[in-house]
């Protein structure tokens, strides 16, 4: 979860570093955009989506594993929720261009929404892993 955590971390900065640096928003033309930077977002976004989705599984099969069925906390539809949000936020992320516009204002709005999904999974996840120790 800590590298979930400190990827949604590191692509907010990037992503800020990519919203100040956008070709329409540049007031002077010294805020140039390294060119890494976007693919270093990209790379980043992807490991995340893909950390998610390991955590996911391994939830899934922890669980089934230890107690035989799910549902026993709030965890799952938590965790359900950020899994849901990280691949739409992934996928709006990919139609983002000058021609929908929507795309930026989505992804960007549901990564404030994964903020707090990412905290309601952490403080329901902690009960759960007091269970297995």
């Amino acid at each position: 979860m800590g590298f979930s955590i400190t990827a949604y971390l590191l692509l907010a900065i990037s992503g800020a570093g990519l919203f100040y640096t956008r070709s329409d928003q540049r007031l002077d033309q010294r805020l140039r955009r390294p060119s890494w930077l976007r693919s270093v977002h990209f790379t980043t976004g992807i490991l995340m989506v893909l950390l998610v989705l390991l955590l996911l599984s391994i939830g899934i099969i922890g669980t089934l594993g230890e107690f035989g069925h799910l549902g026993h906390s709030l965890h799952l539809p938590a965790g359900l929720f950020v899994v849901v949000v990280t691949l739409v936020s992934a996928w709006s992320a990919t139609r983002i261009n000058p021609e929908r516009p929507w795309a930026r204002t989505l992804h960007l709005s549901l990564n404030a929404v994964l903020l707090f999904a990412f905290v309601a999974v952490t403080a329901s996840g902690w009960s759960v892993v007091q269970k297995y120790l």
